[in-house]
């Protein structure tokens, strides 16, 4: 479980001054117990779109409206930046999936695998990935982000995100529903979302509106239900879904297949990958497995 080494009112690092906005001094936490959690691998993984890189240990970005960043001072330790000990307590810790122990799952998901051909596949797989979290992100943004993500490259993702955010945004916090509701399907598609601004549109209607209940999804514990109702909105269909289950809402059963997946099952499992048996770790098992292809096979 991870604890607070260090609380301090320090210096702001000169590669994050113009990330703060020159702010001189902020509240920096060092954090132990981390585990193996790697703060390259988490935020470059392809589940987050509004961190980048400030330098080779550090990433710096925007959740829950708040600029944060967050470095690798050394193997189980992380430094945070713009965070205080109360913040880290409430919203963070959990954020950053620091209070999950990801060693355990790590041998959970190896055992699990039905021979000694799968087991070896998920151990190369583990290894590969180890470090990866999944960030429990905020649900409407996600659901929104993942729209945007479909038939599309990161660098555009991120580009369309912070347009939507400069544009509708308050204060750097991700639009709510009402605001891009309101903009209306033509704004939306000036902002170069192309095909997918009917899709955002109708998201956000049906989130303002209350016909899609967000805390009724995160509250359910039937995956099928949670499926199905994020699946109303125009343009939502396994993948997508999953994928905001996933990183959206913490049902870490969901087991997104894109491209690299389909690959890797292909590829390392001829005979069939049951994603069911490793429960709710399966998507964490696509994590490493997605990982493993793209970074290491790829």
């Amino acid at each position: 479980m991870a604890y607070i080494l260090n609380e301090s009112i320090s210096s702001v690092p000169e590669h994050l001054r113009t990330f703060f906005d020159g702010e001189t001094e902020i509240p920096t936490l060092t954090v132990g117990g981390c585990g193996s959690f790697s703060v390259t691998k988490t935020f470059d993984c392809g589940q987050a779109f509004r961190f980048d890189p400030v330098d080779e240990t550090t990433f710096a970005g925007t959740a829950f409206g708040d600029k944060i960043a967050v470095g690798q001072t050394s193997p189980g330790v992380i430094t945070l930046y713009k965070v205080s000990r109360e913040q880290f307590e409430l919203r963070w810790q959990h954020y950053l999936a620091l209070d999950e122990d990801y060693d355990a799952i790590d041998r959970f998901l190896i055992e699990t695998m039905p021979n000694e051909r799968d087991r070896a596949v998920m151990t190369a797989a583990v290894e590969a990935g180890r470090g990866i979290r999944i960030l429990r992100q905020e649900p409407f943004e996600t659901l929104i982000s993942f729209i945007v993500s479909q038939n599309n490259n990161i660098p555009r993702i991120k580009k369309i995100i912070r347009t939507l955010c400069d544009t509708y945004g308050e204060n750097g916090a991700f639009p709510t529903a009402e605001a891009l509701a309101e903009a209306g399907t033509d704004a939306l598609y000036e902002l170069k979302t192309g095909f997918r601004a009917k899709y955002i549109h109708d998201a956000a209607c049906r989130v303002a509106s209350g016909e899609l209940d967000l805390g009724k999804v995160l509250a359910c514990e039937d995956y099928a239900a949670c499926d199905a109702m994020l699946r109303t909105v125009h343009g939502v269909g396994p993948k997508v879904s999953a994928c905001v289950l996933l990183y959206g809402f913490g049902k870490t059963e969901a087991f997104p297949v894109d491209v690299w997946i389909r690959k890797s099952l292909e590829r390392h499992f001829p005979d069939g990958f049951d994603a069911k048996r490793l429960g709710k770790y399966a998507g964490i098992a696509q994590q490493y497995l997605f990982y493993y292809e793209r970074y290491i096979n790829g």
